[in-house]
């Protein structure tokens, strides 16, 4: 991971001061770095890490980390991880100019080094999370969304990211289809487990604490709610969808909804839906040998279903 920081802040250089003075504000607050390393597991579960390795992790935290200044304009968000975003700081014409010199470094990165194989793997991921994010905003419009729907967004808008990083992890070290097509499903799955965690967080579910309700508030129709209204009374349903779409300031009200998801079963459906994900996700890596690669992997799905935060 250390030597994979030094190649990454390599990739983002640039001969204009503004966007290395942003690329440098921007790798100062990075997060888990989850990807990356689900990148290098992937690898090394099927081979020798290489120098493409280095490649597929750089350029999958490139075009995410473009994704993500996007994403930041698109919500009008100022806030990314208790930081600033770079549209709070350096305003959206910046912000969308930092993200699209961030996807041609990828781009670039990519052709530059014949990685034609990661390229496709990665680019199909941008494509289907910009697909999700659509479908998401069109369904939120009427607030009914089955679950079908629900799984095909977290599936594009998540799990996709998640499942090129497996997915390229294998093509780095020449894996055969087969076998990257193996690591690509257990990506995707323990991504939706990981989104369905992220739903959880919002009822206060296990040892998080309080309920935000933020995603009430946004408008967002996640499994528990979704699995709520799949039972309730007509009358019921819609005075939960009118709370959702007018009243979803109102502290009572959003309470209220909180309480009928609970109280409804829709939490513990929507948890017992993530142990099914991840156990699909730890069957998969079972066909594999034994070895540390597999094992921190198995850590890592865990520890996306029993995150606090």
């Amino acid at each position: 991971m250390e030597l994979f920081e030094e190649k990454f802040k390599q990739s983002m250089k640039s001969a204009v001061p503004l966007l290395d003075k942003i690329t440098h504000y921007i790798i100062k607050r990075k997060g888990k770095q989850l990807r990356p390393m689900f990148v290098f597991l992937s690898a090394k579960l099927c081979g020798d890490i290489s120098e493409s390795s280095y490649r597929a992790a750089s350029l999958i935290e490139l075009l995410h980390t473009a994704t993500l200044v996007h994403d930041d304009v698109v919500d009008d968000s100022n806030l990314r991880r208790g930081f600033f975003s770079v549209n709070a700081l350096w305003k959206n014409k910046i912000a969308v100019l930092v993200g699209d010199y961030l996807l041609s470094r990828g781009l670039l990165l990519s052709v530059e080094n014949d990685e034609h194989a990661l390229l496709k793997i990665v680019s199909t991921a941008v494509r289907e999370m910009s697909e999700g994010e659509l479908l998401q905003i069109e369904k939120a419009r009427r607030l009914d969304i089955s679950e079908e729907v629900y799984f095909n967004i977290i599936r594009q808008k998540t799990a996709s990211l998640i499942a090129s990083c497996c997915a390229a992890g294998a093509q780095s070290v020449k894996a055969n289809s087969e076998t990257i097509e193996k690591m690509r499903l257990f990506g995707e799955l323990t991504g939706i487990a990981f989104q369905l965690k992220d739903d959880l967080f919002d009822y206060g579910s296990g040892d998080i604490g309080k309920p935000t309700g933020i995603d009430i508030k946004e408008q967002k129709m996640t499994l528990p709610l979704i699995y709520a209204l799949s039972k309730a009374s007509y009358l019921v349903k819609r005075k939960l969808i009118n709370i959702v779409k007018n009243n979803n300031n109102d502290p009572e009200k959003v309470k209220y909804v909180i309480d009928y998801v609970i109280t409804s079963g829709g939490i513990e459906y929507a948890q017992n839906v993530m142990l099914n994900y991840r156990q699909r996700a730890l069957d998969i890596l079972r066909q594999f040998d034994d070895c540390d690669a597999k094992t921190s992997l198995e850590q890592l799905v865990i520890y996306t279903t029993e995150r606090t935060k």
